[in-house]
């Protein structure tokens, strides 16, 4: 499965979506700062799943749609930062999606995350991570999960990671820095956060006209085996 992730930087690379969507042939993709209003319903193989409609800078995800069908999908409020509160850019930074893989018989949760800025402490954007996550839990119970997007986390990564893995979760991040506008907080901003996935590889595609550089996640999902007497569990096997 390969998600791509993108902050379109106020969308102005609303552009270049189509061409990376084809080129690397995803399966799902997740949008920071799109302008709901102007996004096509479909690009390609992939339709338009859900968007924000209440925030300046939205969020929107695509997914193939002979692959995926869309069980439900929503926006979620999270705590919000005083730019937030002064410039009101953000209302919902959470958009999740349930959706049930035709290719291996089996639900799971994706989600599209944009965290405060980094006028915000990082302390809030823990907090902000953790209610996604808890969100998605509600959305999907027990499912594999994968929340992808602009953490706006360049420092004390190795805590945050902490904080995910005792939470049950991994946090990947790509092979190459992936925001370059300020030499003082270029860095590693865009990363993924799974669980009951198996993360082959995060990489950082070219830059484009977004200060952001997109990320392609590729992951492995662990479909559920038939059994012969219906009263066992389902076994999981890897793909």
């Amino acid at each position: 499965m390969k998600t791509i992730s993108y902050n379109l930087r106020k969308n102005r690379a609303l552009g270049e979506i189509d061409g990376l969507a084809n080129e690397h042939a995803i399966d799902i993709l997740c949008l920071q700062e799109a302008d709901s209003v102007k996004l096509p319903a479909e690009l390609g193989h992939l339709r338009l799943v859900h968007a924000t409609a209440n925030n300046r800078l939205g969020l929107a995800m695509y997914v193939r749609d002979e692959r995926f069908h869309v069980r439900s999908a929503q926006t979620f409020q999270l705590k919000k930062s005083l730019h937030d509160h002064l410039l009101s850019p953000a209302n919902e930074r959470l958009l999740g999606a349930r959706l049930h893989d035709r290719e291996t018989g089996q639900d799971l949760v994706a989600a599209s995350f944009h965290a405060a800025p980094l006028t915000a402490l990082n302390s809030l954007r823990r907090h902000q991570i953790h209610t996604a996550l808890a969100e998605l839990r509600q959305l999907g119970p027990g499912l594999p999960a994968l929340m992808v997007g602009d953490y706006n986390y360049p420092v004390f990564q190795s805590k945050l990671d902490r904080h995910m893995r005792e939470a049950g979760y991994d946090l990947t991040l790509s092979d190459r820095r992936t925001y370059t506008r300020y030499k003082m907080f270029r860095g590693h901003f865009d990363f993924a956060t799974s669980t009951g996935l198996r993360i082959d590889s995060v990489r950082t595609l070219a830059q484009g006209t977004s200060d952001h550089l997109p990320i392609l996640v590729s992951a492995g999902i662990q479909p559920l085996i038939p059994v012969a007497d219906p009263s066992q569990a389902p076994v999981l096997a890897r793909v």
